[in-house]
């Protein structure tokens, strides 16, 4: 299992940040029964970054809270049947392991979003990772019936590790 954080924001949170993001991505892989060990990159970042990553990629030229780029292609959200048809597409050649994909945490939000909802930030950065980690498996919350069944996982996969608000 290979969870890779890179910290490029100038401010710190004030928190366990790796521990939370490792937790969030075990507890994701295990809730979603992959049925492989995974490659997941976690960047912590800024509001001016990750919109400069948000205009890039979907042309929507202010921040966000969070980015996902998934590199499986599902046909249906977490299913894996298809994965080892092309090896060399979703697998580390190095590791073996399957290279689910990355994602970009504003921590700039993650602490205004805490204060907005009332919760602490650690739930906020605990929420993002499990919300972009389902968008890895294939989720997605475009129509009223997939927001719904992520809403429900996300709150699940909180609180299989004890993130409540």
């Amino acid at each position: 299992m290979t969870i890779s954080i890179e910290y490029e924001a100038e401010k710190k949170l004030d928190l366990p940040y790796g521990d939370i993001i490792r937790d969030i991505v075990l507890a994701a892989l295990d809730y979603e029964e992959c049925p492989y060990e995974a490659e997941v990159n976690v960047i912590l970042t800024d509001n001016e970054a990750i919109r400069e990553i948000n205009r890039e990629y979907r042309e929507i030229d202010s921040p966000t809270d969070v980015l996902s780029f998934p590199m499986v292609d599902y046909v249906a959200p977490s299913d894996f049947d298809h994965v080892e048809e092309a090896v060399e597409d979703y697998f580390n050649p190095e590791t073996g392991e399957l290279m689910l994909g990355d994602i970009v945490v504003s921590v700039d939000k993650v602490e205004e979003q805490a204060e907005k909802y009332g919760h602490s930030e650690t739930r906020e950065l605990a929420f993002l990772v499990a919300h972009s980690m389902l968008h890895l498996f294939g989720y997605d919350h475009m129509e009223e019936g997939e927001r719904e069944q992520m809403e429900d996982r996300q709150r699940k996969i909180l609180e299989t590790r004890g993130y409540t608000r």
